[in-house]
């Protein structure tokens, strides 16, 4: 079956749903005193061009299931591909059989029925053209962002390719209280890798992607390659920086992983462990005044965007920080018991197992300043475009990474520096950003603009 018509026959979609009730009820009859199934289906399609030939062409489909099922406060979960009748049964006999030797877990279960819904609004996640585009071109898209990067400029002289992929998917989840929620997504994206050589036989790789849930919003190729090829000759006969205690600029490709570590700690689960530095923050500032962050899972469009999270809980906006005050962990079900407090509809899960916290769309607020003024007034400085492995202690706050970027010198980018380590405490980072930038824009579900911070040590020569 094609998957133009995989994404049109409304059988289908009805059997997803009466295949995730039946299977609810399965496990009910079966004893269980509550349960819940997740129906996943999706295609992918994925190319990568590298200097002007097809490198990799894959297309592939999946359908898989899983069921939850609870006994009491005993939980298990199974799942399985196999969509035969023998195949499911054995899924919900194998989740009955093991969940009656579990052991207990007071705050097991699944949401209260009171608690469950889906946004009825069109959240604009799935857009058919995703899929209409004929191979020739996906493949077309691939080679134009790469060979725009090569024709860029003399230095680039190879390429880890330009690649294209497509993807759409359908969820169903149903359970024992009557919910059955169902949505739609898809995406796209084009990438370029190239790589530069100077005279000397130095090499430099970097890349650039636009990546969007219909092929209109997608950057052009072109666009694409060009930008990909200017960040790539930008680090050409990089240099050590000296050690130096400067102010520090994160681009946005890396000032989202600051925001990765706030969601990481007031994740519901390293809260409750005690495992983060936010635990018992609720109400006191943990950074400056000019820090708001929003977590939204309702924007229309959004990466981090469904109407319902992983255990059929309505999505919702929740002010994660305001103004430098802790408001708001994120949390599920589950973490949200142990905490005494209520969910914000941020389950995210897979096909088996107790769900997760994940982001819907989540961003720090941006401010007024373009990126050239923010920089502007900074003597001398760093402005750090990649983060080398993870130097973060979630439970102490220490941070410290490998870095690579571009020094500042009179407001202005001077030359590249490599081979450098930004060290501090996050405790301190989120007091010290001093000024956030303008230029927020949604690459996944997390997000940031370009921020400054001070306070920090640049680790060099």
């Amino acid at each position: 079956m094609s998957s133009t018509q995989l994404q049109t026959n409304p059988k289908l979609e009805t059997d997803l749903r009466e295949i995730a009730q039946d299977i609810v009820r399965r496990a009910m009859t079966g004893g269980a005193s509550a349960a819940e199934c997740v129906v996943r289906e999706g295609d992918e399609f994925s190319t990568l061009v590298r200097l002007g030939q097809v490198e990799t062409l894959k297309e592939s489909g999946s359908k898989s299931i899983g069921v939850r099922v609870f006994f009491g406060q005993r939980a298990a979960s199974t799942y399985s591909s196999d969509f035969s009748r023998e195949g499911l049964d054995r899924m919900v006999s194998s989740a009955l059989a093991l969940a009656k030797i579990t052991s207990e877990d007071p705050f097991g279960g699944i949401p209260e029925a009171s608690q469950l819904g889906s946004l009825s609004a069109d959240l604009a996640l799935y857009h058919e053209d995703v899929y209409s585009l004929p191979g020739p071109d996906r493949i077309d898209y691939a080679r134009r962002a790469e060979k725009a990067a090569l024709d860029f400029d003399p230095r680039i002289k190879n390429s880890e390719g330009g690649s294209f992929d497509a993807a759409t998917g359908h969820k169903v989840l149903a359970n024992s209280h009557g919910f059955v929620g169902e949505y739609r997504r898809s995406y796209c994206s084009v990438a370029a890798v190239p790589i530069a050589q100077t005279d000397d036989g130095a090499m430099q790789r970097d890349y650039w992607y636009s990546v969007a849930r219909t092929l209109k919003k997608l950057d052009p190729p072109e666009q694409v390659g060009k930008v990909a090829a200017e960040r790539t000759l930008r680090r050409l006969c990089a240099r050590k920086a000296k050690t130096a205690q400067v102010p520090i600029v994160f681009d946005p490709m890396v000032s989202t992983s600051i925001l990765e570590h706030i969601f990481e700690g007031v994740n519901g689960d390293s809260v409750y462990r005690g495992a983060s530095f936010l635990a018992g923050k609720l109400g006191q500032n943990i950074a400056g005044d000019n820090v708001t962050i929003i977590d939204d899972g309702t924007m229309p469009g959004g990466f981090g965007t469904s109407p319902f999270d992983g255990e059929g809980i309505p999505t919702r906006r929740t002010v994660v920080v305001e103004n430098g005050v802790l408001k708001s962990y994120l949390l599920n079900t589950y973490t949200a018991k142990k905490l005494g407090l209520q969910t914000t509809g941020n389950a995210s899960r897979g096909l088996a197992g107790t769900p997760g916290i994940g982001p819907g769309n989540y961003f720090l607020q941006p401010g007024t300043k373009t990126p050239k003024e923010l920089i502007s007034g900074i003597k001398e400085g760093l402005y750090v475009t990649e983060f080398l492995g993870h130097g973060a202690n979630l439970v102490t706050g220490d941070y410290s990474r490998g870095a690579s970027g571009l020094w500042i010198s009179g407001g202005e980018f001077a030359y590249p520096v490599e081979e450098i380590t930004v060290a501090g405490n996050l405790k301190e980072l989120f007091f010290n950003i001093s000024d956030i930038a303008n230029d927020l824009e949604f690459r996944g579900s997390v997000a940031a603009p370009t921020i400054r911070i001070e306070g920090l040590t640049v680790g060099g020569e």
